[in-house]
């Protein structure tokens, strides 16, 4: 394994360069065998997972599922706050900042970045959830590919650029999970779920933070500092590859979900009517029979 690692580290090296010495030695960043095994791992989990509960009784999860997501939400919420008082302390600069000029603000910067680079191992557990409870229609692709990639995306990050512009998609998407993670959580409780009214806006929230990540970034390519071109077109496209995933998932969910609810209460209508309209020509054709044999 040893051997291992260090034919890996020697070509990342020889691809993308130095790596940042500043999180030398950091759990699980010094070799990307870790990551890439429980990405595996995590993939053989979703195949193997359903097949498994198939003829099983689906877990309830409920007293867990509002410890896992309060547990995210607070982590969430803490990310979001220090990374936002460490690029205030360190005076960013929000077109472009490179990953050296922030003094200690950078330091702290990293240290939460890497929080949220594990918090990327953590979530693989949403997926879990969906398969001990046979939610298996909320296994989709985008969701995969989401759980997927984020968490190798982000020890490369870790390892190259652990500061500067990368702060800006991770302080986003962090206050869209308080959102997110608080919504799952109370959803986790019967009585709650009339009240919970905000899902369809935090899928929306996902897109605008995107599309403010790919502006953001794109003011680094067009007025450049000294980070990394290629980390920034780099995620460029891979926003755009999660706009066009997540659009279809919102068309799918509630575009559809709509026009079929329309199309229910038309019909529905239109039954209501015709019920109407036989019973009063069943009440006529009666009156023409008694008429009848009255005569």
């Amino acid at each position: 394994m040893e051997r291992l690692d260090k034919t890996i580290n020697s070509y990342l090296d020889i691809w993308l360069g130095p790596r940042d010495p500043r999180v030398k030695g950091w759990l699980l960043l010094e070799n990307y065998t870790p990551t890439f095994i429980f990405s595996v791992l995590y993939l053989l989990i979703v195949w193997l997972g359903p097949k498994y509960m198939r003829n099983k009784q689906p877990f309830s999860c409920r007293g867990i599922l509002v410890v896992y997501n309060l547990g995210l939400t607070l982590l969430s919420l803490y990310m979001f706050y220090e990374l936002v008082t460490g690029v205030w302390e360190g005076g960013y600069n929000f077109y472009c900042q490179d990953t050296r000029s922030g003094g200690e603000a950078d330091m702290k910067i990293i240290h939460v970045l890497w929080w949220y680079y594990f918090s990327k191992l953590i979530e693989f557990m949403d997926t879990f959830f969906f398969i001990l409870r046979k939610n298996n229609h909320q296994i989709t692709v985008l969701h995969v590919y989401h759980h997927a990639t984020m968490l190798n995306i982000w020890w490369f990050v870790m390892n190259w650029v652990p500061c500067g512009h990368s702060y800006f998609g991770a302080t986003l998407n962090s206050f869209i999970h308080v959102l997110m993670y608080s919504y799952y959580g109370l959803s986790a409780v019967p009585a709650m779920r009339p009240y919970l009214w905000w899902k369809k806006y935090i899928t929306q929230g996902q897109l605008i933070q995107f599309v403010l990540t790919i502006f953001q970034t794109s003011c680094g390519v067009v007025w450049p500092c000294a980070f990394p071109q290629g980390w920034l077109y780099f995620q460029i496209f891979y926003m755009i590859s999660l706009i066009i995933l997540f659009t279809n998932f919102y068309i799918q969910t509630y575009n559809k979900k709509a026009s079929s609810r329309r199309k229910e209460y038309q019909n529905g209508s239109t039954a209501t009517v015709n019920g109407y309209t036989n019973s009063f020509s069943s009440l006529e054709n009666n009156v023409k029979q008694r008429k009848q044999r009255k005569d």
